[in-house]
């Protein structure tokens, strides 16, 4: 072999060991990921999300509120229950001062005078 022969034989090996690495250094595989989840499916799934909590939110304001209004009505059946027995306790007092004993003798200690002709039993016109 002549020495000419020889560098280009070097000159060839030189080339193609150069490209066997560059070939190596391009030769990277790409890693594709497959994702879980879509983005579309990542769009239902919050578009559920968001309709779920404002749900519940409304869930918790409605119970909330119904349990206000429940708490007002027994008030006021309290307070009703109270008004209709101090109404008894008062129509009771007035049965008892209105009764024909007391008012004589409510009369005769103020100086009235009893006159048999112009008093009517009370009695008789109610019944």
């Amino acid at each position: 072999m002549s020495t000419q022969h020889a560098r280009k034989w070097q000159v060839q090996e030189d080339w193609h060991g150069k490209t066997e690495e560059k070939q190596k250094v391009v030769k990277k595989q790409v890693v594709v990921h497959k994702r879980w989840v879509t983005r579309g499916e990542k769009f239902i799934y919050s578009m559920f999300s968001c309709i779920l909590i404002a749900t519940f939110t409304y869930l918790v304001y409605f119970s909330s509120t119904l349990d206000q209004l429940n708490r007002n009505i027994q008030s006021l059946d309290a307070d009703i229950s109270n008004q209709q027995t101090l109404n008894q306790n008062l129509s009771y007092q007035v049965k008892e001062l209105s009764q024909p004993e007391r008012i004589i003798a409510n009369a005769k200690e103020h100086g009235l005078e009893l006159k048999n002709s112009q008093v009517k039993q009370a009695n008789e016109i109610t019944e």
